[in-house]
């Protein structure tokens, strides 16, 4: 099979019209979703950070809340009341009222003796005097211990305030409930993964995790340590084979606890991961739209070069139908004036024959006759044959003649007929009528001949091929009607029987190059050329038509007067 000539260019324009809107396009949307997941990335760790900030305020309110209490009870109650087991009982059940966050209650002298407790241990008279908590809580005043174990062996933190009488001091401190505690800690709620617990400085649990992890262990996964200072920070960690989180951290207790909020990062962007659908199926409709519209456009772009070239080979042939014409018009032109000559000779002989045939009857010579009559007869027919050839040889060259045309007055009444004769003969042919309607007075008009003529002669071709057309040789009708018309013109109208002009063509029918005739019948060229002849002679030539019942040329001129 032959190649197209146009695969090239198609593939062309396809892969550029696809290309140069897709890369733009890709970028578009790739920095929308970058500014996009950007944006729900930021927002989602902002948020972790504003929970991280308050859950770390709420914690920090729970300890300096339970810290005043006791920080209350040393500074409006003595040593010695608080040592009485009664009384101690008594001022533990209205800080129970005033908060349910302490276990229990004992008090210690200077020495770290437990001299007075109240709670479900027996702890009295135990003697904490080398304990960490102890000699911190003299030295600071106040103290609030990671988780331990104890004289109970069993995890939990306390918080020990010191007071002083008669400039001895003494301590008074609380266990705080680690399930309540825990409970406080462990309620933030994030997600589906989400969770909250507490680290020591040593990366010791201060509190368990929902995820795993019991207190005072570490945890399997290591993150690393934020630094010092007040801060909230942010981190996506993961370790191989282990899932990756978004880690939210901020110290408390003066740097001695780590808060750890964390949740997965696949669910923490849950909202980012959702994107990915609407966003790939964007990209997909908008890719099927740009080539859907390349391939569209690209096959209406070859199409429309098809058929520029068509139409520009069609006007090549046009063109050289013309130029034939042109020179065949030039050619009729010399064998009119050649043809002429010899008819001029006839004419002369024919002349000579009569001469010489007068003498032979003068002289007896030719006795006049049947024959004779017949002679005659025939040299009558051979001098109309002459005169008719010669007037079709003067039309030809009239028709013909070249250079600069000129206006003369013309009589339209008379000129219309001349021009009818000479196709008459065709008409008869096809079986055509053409009837006439001449005016009873001349009608004066400033043309010039030969154009006019051209004019005409194209214009009753034109209906006869229409008439051709539609009925072929079975007959059909041209009106030739001359008259006067306004504003002081006068008018030929040339209307047929024929096939019509199409509406869609009606604009088109005085464009050069136009016409509906097949290939090798019609260069497009005549009304065009008509047209513009009309109007340099200062006339006007219009149409009317109407599809399968007839067409109207009407063909106005400047009227004038004759020659004197």
């Amino acid at each position: 099979m032959k190649k197209s000539p146009y695969t090239s260019v198609r593939r062309f324009v396809l892969i550029n019209m696809i290309v140069v809107p897709f890369l733009p396009f890709l970028i578009v949307i790739g920095i929308g979703y970058h500014h996009f997941s950007s944006s729900i990335e930021n927002s989602t760790i902002a948020s972790m950070k504003r929970i991280v900030g308050d859950h770390r305020q709420m914690i920090s309110s729970f300890l300096d809340e339970r810290k005043n209490d006791l920080e209350l009870i040393a500074n409006t109650v003595s040593f010695d009341e608080l040592a009485r087991a009664d009384r101690l009982a008594v001022i533990f059940s209205q800080l129970q009222k005033t908060s349910s966050a302490f276990s229990d209650l004992g008090i210690f002298d200077e020495n770290g003796l437990h001299v007075a407790y109240h709670g479900p241990y027996d702890l009295t008279g135990r003697l904490y005097r080398d304990t960490a908590w102890f000699m911190e809580t003299i030295k600071n005043g106040v103290y609030i211990s990671d988780v331990f174990l104890g004289y109970r062996n069993i995890p939990h933190f306390i918080i020990a305030v010191a007071g002083t009488q008669n400039g001895r001091p003494w301590i008074i401190r609380a266990t705080v409930d680690s399930q309540r505690f825990n409970t406080l800690v462990r309620q933030v709620r994030i997600g589906k993964t989400g969770e909250a617990y507490l680290l020591n400085s040593q990366g010791v649990l201060q509190t368990d995790r929902r995820s795993g992890g019991e207190l005072m262990q570490k945890p399997p996964e290591a993150i690393p340590t934020p630094p010092a200072g007040d801060d909230i920070h942010t981190r996506i960690h993961g370790q191989d084979g282990q899932k990756t989180f978004l880690y939210a951290t901020a110290w408390l207790k003066n740097q001695q606890w780590l808060l750890v909020v964390r949740q997965e990062k696949s669910d923490a962007f849950q909202a980012l991961r959702a994107s990915w659908l609407p966003v790939a199926l964007i990209s997909l409709f908008g890719g099927i739209c740009i080539v859907w519209a390349a391939f569209t456009l690209t096959g209406a772009i070859v199409r429309k070069m098809e058929k520029t070239d068509a139409e520009k080979a069609s006007l090549s042939q046009q063109l050289v139908g013309a130029s034939r014409l042109a020179e065949l018009g030039e050619m009729a032109a010399g064998f009119a004036h050649e043809i002429n000559n010899p008819l001029q000779v006839i004419n002369s002989e024919l002349s000579l024959v009569r001469v010489l045939e007068a003498e032979m009857i003068e002289a007896g010579q030719l006795i006049k006759g049947e024959n004779h009559s017949q002679i005659a007869d025939s040299l009558d027919q051979i001098k109309i044959q002459i005169e008719r050839c010669a007037k079709i040889t003067r039309a030809i060259l009239k028709f013909g003649r070249q250079g600069e045309g000129h206006l003369e007055s013309l009589e339209l009444d008379r000129i219309v007929p001349e021009i009818i004769a000479m196709v008459q003969k065709k008409a008869e042919v096809h079986g055509i009528q053409i009837e006439r309607s001449l005016p009873e007075a001349p009608i004066k008009i400033q043309a010039d001949p030969a154009k006019l003529q051209q004019v005409l002669l194209n214009l009753f071709n034109n209906a006869m091929d229409a008439i051709i057309e539609k009925s072929g040789s079975t007959g059909g009708l041209i009106q030739v009607s001359v008259r006067q018309g306004t504003n002081g013109m006068a008018a030929v109208d040339v209307s047929d029987s024929g096939a019509g002009i199409a509406p869609e063509n009606m604009e088109k029918i005085f464009s050069p190059f136009f016409t509906t005739k097949p290939v090798g019948k019609g260069t497009g060229l005549g009304l065009s050329v008509c047209y513009g002849i009309i109007e340099q002679m200062g006339g006007k030539l219009t149409v009317s038509s109407q599809l399968g019942v007839g067409t109207e040329f009407t063909v106005e001129l400047p009227a004038g007067q004759p020659k004197r």
